[in-house]
């Protein structure tokens, strides 16, 4: 049976896993989001969005938020931003004319192929290697967190894309 020493050691431990582990993740976020603005000249949530394009379009903006793992509103806005620009297009549906498809354009699949592989690419990567049960473990994990912290009130941006909520 373990000390009361003992387990108050290991919750530290853990803990200090936990921190130094988000610490690395936003840091490597924080630094490709700042080599990809520097290099193409968008954001890394922007990049991230392209990339998921460019290997498929997508029927609709819910569609495009599930394979980001982002909320609906998030993803929408910065393919607002991506139209603008002229790196996506957003088109009516064949099939159902009220739904607008969203594609890559030319000039977006040109800057994807310049552009590094984005974190979010890579940590969707490392999950999808991961056993279901670990990625499902740390998703309950992760969102008991959130949830205890009270860092769930509104859905959250895209990695580093502009958030007007945070302003207030």
């Amino acid at each position: 049976m373990a000390t009361q020493a003992g387990t108050q050691r290991d919750l530290v431990a853990d803990m200090t896993t936990v921190m130094d582990s988000m610490r690395a993740i936003v840091r490597a976020l924080r630094i490709s989001t700042r080599a990809v603005e520097k290099q193409i000249g968008i954001s890394g949530a922007q990049l991230f969005v392209l990339q998921q394009l460019e290997q498929a379009s997508a029927r609709s903006v819910n569609e495009l938020a599930d394979r980001t793992s982002t909320h609906q509103s998030s993803v929408s806005t910065v393919v607002s931003r991506l139209v603008e620009r002229g790196l996506v297009k957003r088109a009516a549906s064949a099939e159902d004319g009220r739904r607008m498809e969203i594609s890559i354009t030319d000039r977006g699949r040109k800057l994807v192929a310049s552009a590094p592989r984005t974190v979010q690419m890579r940590m969707q990567d490392a999950m999808r290697r991961m056993p279901p049960e670990q990625v499902h473990a740390l998703a309950e994990a992760i969102g008991l967190l959130v949830r205890a912290g009270g860092f769930a009130d509104t859905p959250p941006p895209m990695f580093f894309e502009d958030d007007a909520s945070a302003d207030v």
